[in-house]
């Protein structure tokens, strides 16, 4: 089926390349804004390399952790001291990236101003990576809710999306063949525990820098 609609798809935290690389060629794409917070998704987690191998960053959360909350009233725990723990993963996973010294200055105050929202946080982190990727694209947030096409909801409501991409990137499962292949590049630690495929884009701009295009080219 074909859609003049820009895809739609969550806000996730620091996506993986599989979400980059489905956006990556069209001009516009829709956010979701209207959704409630789902758990196990990427939309507060990440995944990164380290010395031992992927490693799991997780943001704790107020009141996200309850599915009723919508996703731009999800707040920020910080009992915990979460921004240096994942500071500290990415400086010990990537300190010897080609490009970590590059964009270090700019990633780290993301680790230290005190974000209320997940949301606002997430939005500005994609932000950052699209900018240095070379992304000129346009976002779009909805304005509803629409169900998701295989919800049997949407029979009562009569609203699918064509467009909906909100399924297809999740950590329980690997993103479908047909629209994510993942191409290997160069990791810091390839040599120690071999290609670690869809990690955060983070990895990918870290280790190749603005070249990241040319994995999202590869792997549509």
């Amino acid at each position: 089926m074909t859609t003049s609609l820009p895809p739609l798809l969550e806000l996730p935290y620091l996506p993986p390349v599989s979400w980059m690389t489905l956006i990556w060629p069209h001009p516009v794409i829709r956010l979701e804004a209207c959704e409630h917070f789902q758990k196990g998704s990427y939309r507060n987690r990440c995944h990164i390399a380290g010395p031992n191998g992927l490693q799991r960053l997780s943001i704790p959360l107020l009141k996200g952790k309850h599915q009723q909350t919508p996703i731009r009233e999800v707040r920020i725990a910080y009992e915990e001291p979460w921004q240096q723990v994942h500071w500290r993963s990415i400086r010990a996973g990537y300190g010897n990236a080609p490009f970590f010294e590059y964009y270090a200055d700019e990633l780290a105050p993301f680790f230290e101003k005190r974000y209320l929202f997940l949301f606002d946080l997430n939005l500005e982190l994609l932000h950052f990576l699209l900018k240095k990727m070379g992304w000129r694209g346009e976002i779009r947030f909805t304005d509803s809710y629409v169900q998701p096409a295989h919800d049997p909801l949407h029979e009562k409501t009569g609203a699918i999306d064509p467009a909906d991409f909100r399924q297809l990137v999740s950590p329980k499962a690997p993103t479908p063949p047909d629209q994510f292949r993942p191409a290997p590049y160069p990791q810091v630690f390839s040599e120690r525990h071999g290609f670690l495929a869809d990690l955060s884009a983070l990895d990918l701009l870290l280790c190749q820098g603005k070249q990241a295009v040319e994995i999202f080219e590869l792997s549509h």
